[in-house]
Order: C-alpha cells, then sequence, then structure tokens
C-alpha cells in the first residue's frame, strides 16, 4: 500500500513539474530541424534571385557574389514584356479579394443559421461540410470544369476564364473549413444579444450583420489569412478555371508561362518566383497573430 502511494506521489510530482528539461530540448531540435527543412526552398530562391543564370548553374547553395544584382534581376522581370507582372498581381489581388470577402460572408452566415437551428438537419448538414475536407481536389477537379461549362451555357453566364467562375470555385472550396472554424467560435456567441436586437425589431439579416459579424472579427481575420495564402499560391485550380493563357492571369500561371519562355534565365525565373511570393509573406508577417488566436477561439469555445 505504501509503494503504490508512493509511486502515485512520484507521478503527480512528474506532473506538477512538467516536461524534463530533455524532452523540451528534444522537442526544440524537432522544431529546429523542421524550420530549416521548410526555409530551405525559400532560401535558395532568394540567393539565387541575387545571381547570374552563370552564377546559379556553377553553385546554386553558394551565397550570391554581388547583393545587389538582386535589382537588376528585378527590374528585368518587372520590364519583360513576356511576364505581365502588373496585369498578373491585379488579376490575383482582385480574385483574392473576392474570394475571401465571399467565403468570410457566407461561411459565417452558414454556420449562424447551423448553429442557432439545433435540429438533426442542421446536424447532418454540418457534418457533411466537415467531410467535404477530406475529398482530394484532384478526384473533382474534371467533373468541376464540365459541370461548371454545362451550367454556364444552361443559364447563359460563362464561367470559365473570368474572375466569377474562379471566384465560385474557391467559395466551394474554402467554404468547408471556413465553416468548422466559424461553427465552433459561433456557440460562444450570447444568444441573448440576438434576442434583444429582435426585441428591438432588428431583421434577421441585420441581426446578422450588425451583431454577430463584428464579434466574429478575430476568427474572420485567421480564415481570411489561411484561406488567402492558400488562393494566392494556387495554381491547379486557375490553370483549369483561367487557362494557362488566358485574359485573365493569377502570379503562379504567370510564373509558369514565364518560365516556359526563358527556360534557360534561371535568375529571372527565380525572381519572378520571389516576387510572386513577396506580397502574401508580407500580409501573413502583419497578420500572424491573428491565426493562433482565431483558431484556437473557434475550436474550443
Amino acid at each position: 500500500m505504501a509503494q503504490a502511494v508512493s509511486v502515485q506521489e512520484r507521478k503527480g510530482k512528474r506532473l506538477r513539474e512538467g516536461p524534463s528539461v530533455t524532452s523540451k530540448t528534444l522537442v526544440a531540435v524537432a522544431g529546429f530541424v523542421l524550420f530549416a527543412l521548410f526555409m530551405l526552398p525559400f532560401v535558395l530562391v532568394v540567393i539565387n534571385s541575387a545571381k547570374t543564370t552563370v552564377e546559379i548553374s556553377l553553385n546554386p547553395v553558394a551565397l550570391p557574389n554581388d547583393w545587389s544584382q538582386i535589382f537588376d534581376n528585378v527590374s528585368r522581370v518587372v520590364d519583360n514584356p513576356n511576364f505581365y507582372y502588373w496585369s498578373a498581381f491585379l488579376d490575383s489581388a482582385i480574385i483574392t479579394s473576392l474570394s475571401l470577402v465571399v467565403i468570410v460572408v457566407f461561411s459565417a452566415m452558414g454556420a449562424w443559421v447551423l448553429v442557432r437551428n439545433k435540429t438533426w438537419w442542421s446536424t447532418v448538414l454540418f457534418m457533411v461540410f466537415v467531410a467535404s475536407m477530406v475529398v482530394p481536389f484532384q478526384v473533382i477537379m474534371l467533373p468541376l470544369v464540365q459541370w461548371l461549362r454545362i451550367f454556364g451555357n444552361l443559364i447563359g453566364v460563362r464561367f470559365t476564364g473570368n474572375y466569377a467562375g474562379i471566384v465560385l470555385c474557391y467559395l466551394g472550396f474554402g467554404a468547408s473549413l471556413s465553416m468548422f472554424i466559424f461553427h465552433g467560435f459561433i456557440k460562444s456567441v450570447p444568444l441573448e444579444l440576438e434576442e434583444a436586437a429582435d426585441i428591438d425589431g432588428c431583421s434577421r439579416p441585420g441581426v446578422f450583420f450588425r451583431i454577430v459579424l463584428p464579434l466574429l472579427q478575430p476568427t474572420a481575420v485567421t480564415v481570411m489569412i489561411l484561406n488567402g495564402i492558400w488562393i494566392w499560391n494556387d495554381f491547379l485550380l486557375p490553370l483549369l478555371i483561367l487557362g494557362a493563357r488566358g485574359n485573365v492571369q493569377t502570379l503562379p500561371l504567370a510564373v509558369a508561362s514565364f518560365a516556359g519562355a526563358f527556360i534557360r534565365q534561371w535568375d529571372l525565373i527565380l525572381t519572378s518566383t520571389l516576387l510572386a511570393m513577396l506580397p502574401i509573406i508580407v500580409l501573413f508577417l502583419f497578420a500572424q497573430r491573428y491565426i493562433i488566436k482565431g483558431m484556437v477561439e473557434g475550436s474550443i469555445k
């Protein structure tokens, strides 16, 4: 009996003391290794953007001899007639902005309706949205394009090669995760606030846009960041919907076209890749503190 009590005391003491120094060291080393692995491609792009094609061919992992070469490469890329950087940047900004707005608004509205209507069908519908996250995009990408053309011909609206089609697709693919995040957070919103607005004569859309949506700001920022990184860097869906040589081109499509036209000029290819990555990296650095906050609030509340 005394031995059992002693063992329990030692276990309780270890739990109170927390992880040992060795465990913390192993976790820190593993985190550093993962960080290095994930950052290696970005570092290679940066250092090779400051080299000439000859220097890249001789030693792609060496540091550049002259870091000012990066400014010359940037000037050559931006002014190159075969790489429409500013046009592609504008198209990417429009597509990303419109997609984020519709994803946030419609996902928040859908999650709000499912939370407030506590019926069996709302539970089933929420599970369907959650289950859709595990469906691989490659399974449905060809039927998606076919059905967009069929539906567009049926109603007389074209959904390929323009903003409408690509934004609609991003709404469909981004709504499941976004609704899952919003669903958890809306549960913490007091129902009494909505009832008070109803008593004051506020309509249901007014309750959502004036009461509920402002309270979802931290979670909405998280949803926008997570979806924004994906949408900005996405290549396959814009390739299918917009086409490789369409009038509307995102930055990943422009980089791919540029690489095909200048297959031997690796300095320009890597510099154009860096220019495509920089805007979303800057956005992530300024808004990263909202990601964990919104994810935690949306998952445990």
